[in-house]
């Protein structure tokens, strides 16, 4: 679908079955315009807050059956006929509120707390679409999307300290010995290099940890959360790749990528490991 931001990973592609691209676009509009209203333009603290006020209103009165406002109107509307848990949609704007206050995270128990808002939602809210709400693929989505804004946070360190943020966990860094003046800086010496690199393997294992979902998800979607997955893989690949010189190599996904990335989708099932925290 086109939208005004990069993407690395597909969005109610066209290997979506038909019956789920408009629900996962009504989700997706949500919550893309919900999270610009955290992340971007030059609105004050105060402003994203009233801002996303909006969008909190109009879940209670999407949860409480009422009429709503026309730009939540598809959302409503998909919320109805898929009878959709609300509470996954405000646990979103719990983490797009977050960010406009906090900037920091102390350790990664902090950080995942972070996750289960901002990215874990997305998933459940499509095993709900697909009809797989069990506890074993509920714990293989949270884990995939989990790895995927893991992924994206260390590909966007730099992005993000324009921003005034920094999600790699503070406990981290003093392990590591990094100071945020290497991410000021854009330095890479070698305790940057160790530190991405544990961080890199920490994602990768979280993906992996979640490929037996691509075995419980039907026909195309089964195959767009392959993609979806390998994507996130691929990113860190090439992050490992750079020394985790992130700052002068931003990692994206390209043309080359992906056509590496559907050969390697019929064999991925054989590529889960334990996750590593």
């Amino acid at each position: 679908m086109p939208v005004d931001h990069y993407e690395n990973f597909p969005v109610a592609s066209l290997l979506l079955p038909a019956r789920l691209r408009r629900p996962i676009e009504a989700i997706y509009h949500f919550a893309r315009a919900a999270d610009d209203v955290a992340d971007e333009g030059s609105l004050t603290a105060c402003e994203r807050q009233q801002q996303l006020g909006i969008y909190f209103n109009a879940l209670e009165r999407i949860e409480a059956g009422q009429d709503c406002a026309p730009a939540f109107a598809n959302l409503a509307a998909t919320v109805r006929e898929w009878q959709l848990p609300v509470p996954l949609l405000r646990d979103l704007l719990l983490a797009f509120a977050q960010d406009i206050v906090k900037t920091r995270y102390a350790d990664f128990a902090e950080l995942h707390d972070y996750c289960r808002r901002s990215a874990n939602p997305v998933g459940r809210l499509l095993l709900h679409l697909a009809g797989r709400t069990d506890d074993d693929a509920c714990r293989c989505s949270d884990a995939v999307c989990t790895g995927l804004q893991l992924a994206n946070f260390w590909q966007d360190v730099a992005l993000d300290w324009g921003k005034g943020r920094v999600y790699l966990p503070q406990s981290d860094l003093v392990r590591f010995g990094v100071r945020e003046d290497d991410i000021r800086d854009a330095r890479c010496p070698p305790a940057w290099q160790a530190l991405m690199e544990f961080q890199v393997a920490r994602a990768d294992a979280l993906l992996r940890e979640g490929i037996p979902l691509v075995r419980v998800l039907p026909g195309r979607l089964g195959w767009e959360i392959r993609l979806t997955i390998l994507g996130g893989l691929r990113i860190l690949e090439k992050i490992r790749a750079t020394g985790g010189d992130v700052f002068r190599h931003r990692p994206t996904l390209r043309p080359a990528d992906w056509l590496t990335m559907s050969l390697r989708a019929p064999f991925i099932a054989r590529a889960s490991r334990p996750a590593h925290t």
